[in-house]
């Protein structure tokens, strides 16, 4: 099965200034922190299915960097078999931050 992988326009803002916040901190940082959350979209691609739904009517989920506090929140839409990326933001951030991204 081959997925194909959509992101929102925020998406990149949402990376860029974790990246670059982790850069201020230690030069190289910044972009380990991006090298995770493309292992991340790689496992995604791989199998979409393997993170727990988090959406009452929604095939909402979100999955963990392994090294980062970072979650990428991603939408599954079957028929089409693509994996739309709502957002990649900090693991204490509220809910609302992702919510107006999804339909």
């Amino acid at each position: 099965m081959s997925w194909q992988m959509v992101a929102h326009p925020e998406v990149e803002q949402d990376i860029a200034e974790a990246a670059l916040w982790y850069e201020a901190r230690q030069p190289g940082l910044g972009t380990e922190f991006v090298e995770e959350v493309m292992h991340v979209w790689d496992a995604l691609l791989e199998n979409p299915f393997l993170n727990s739904r988090r959406h009452p009517q929604k095939n909402i989920r979100w999955r963990y960097s392994q090294r980062f506090p970072y979650r990428v929140v991603y939408e599954i839409f079957e028929k089409e078999q693509t994996v739309v990326i709502a957002a990649v933001l900090h693991a204490a951030r509220h809910h609302r931050h992702w919510q107006s991204r999804v339909e």
